[in-house]
């Protein structure tokens, strides 16, 4: 069965591209110029994911997302944008997006953010992350298999929760993850007593992390959490 992709986009030879590169790839696709008709299709096309450009004419395309999250709030949205700035993320992450892929993009990037987005959805939002032998992260290394956080004031032993918290983080880099993911993923349930001792570990990772400026834990109100790498 096809996936069904919504792609919003004005312009029209980028939406030829994106759309004939998508049908040949196997996706069913519903292209929409105009933000106005966007709910309407959202109602009879049903997509699984939807690819946002930030820049419509005569809409905003946050208020946008936010209307079609209003609307279908599991659906993945993939912000399109030139915006580069972390204020311009952290307002699309806020007003519901998923994910964001940077313009100009290569069709490559964009089918493996839609795959990866069709993968989250149908485990349930429980992705876990895989096991790496060790992670940049700016001025830091991260070894996961051995619960260590190499940072420039030396080696930080993590405990095994601090651990899957960062794995999980860093299989998320510049993306929002749900806080009842984490709690799902690390303690088999969100209950109100797990939930503070996340905002406990979330506060002793970002303790650790503090040596980088260009490492950020943003909170996202009743979302999650957005771990900002820039590079």
């Amino acid at each position: 069965m096809k996936s069904r992709i919504l792609y919003v986009e004005d312009e029209p030879y980028l939406g030829r591209i994106v759309m004939e590169t998508l049908q040949n790839q196997g996706y069913e696709l519903a292209w929409e110029t105009d933000g106005a008709k966007v709910l309407d299709v959202l109602e009879s096309f049903d997509p699984e994911v939807c690819l946002l450009d930030i820049m419509l004419p005569k809409v905003d395309g946050y208020e946008l997302c936010r209307q079609i999250k209003a609307k279908k709030p599991d659906l993945p949205v993939l912000f399109l944008t030139a915006k580069t700035e972390t204020a311009d993320l952290v307002r699309g992450f806020e007003a519901g997006g998923t994910d964001y892929i940077r313009k100009p993009f290569s069709m490559e990037e964009v089918i493996v953010r839609i795959e990866n987005q069709l993968a989250l959805t149908l485990q349930n939002g429980q992705k876990v992350a895989s096991p790496s032998r060790e992670i940049s992260l700016g001025q830091y290394t991260y070894h996961p298999m051995r619960y260590e956080l190499e940072s420039p004031e030396g080696s930080i032993r993590l405990s095994q929760r601090e651990s899957e918290i960062l794995s999980l983080l860093t299989a998320s880099i510049n993306r929002v993850i749900e806080r009842k993911q984490i709690l799902l993923s690390v303690w088999g349930d969100d209950s109100f007593f797990n939930s503070r001792n996340l905002d406990v570990y979330i506060r002793k990772i970002r303790e650790y992390l503090k040596h980088d400026p260009k490492i950020r834990i943003q909170t996202l109100k009743g979302k999650g959490y957005l771990f900002l790498v820039a590079d």
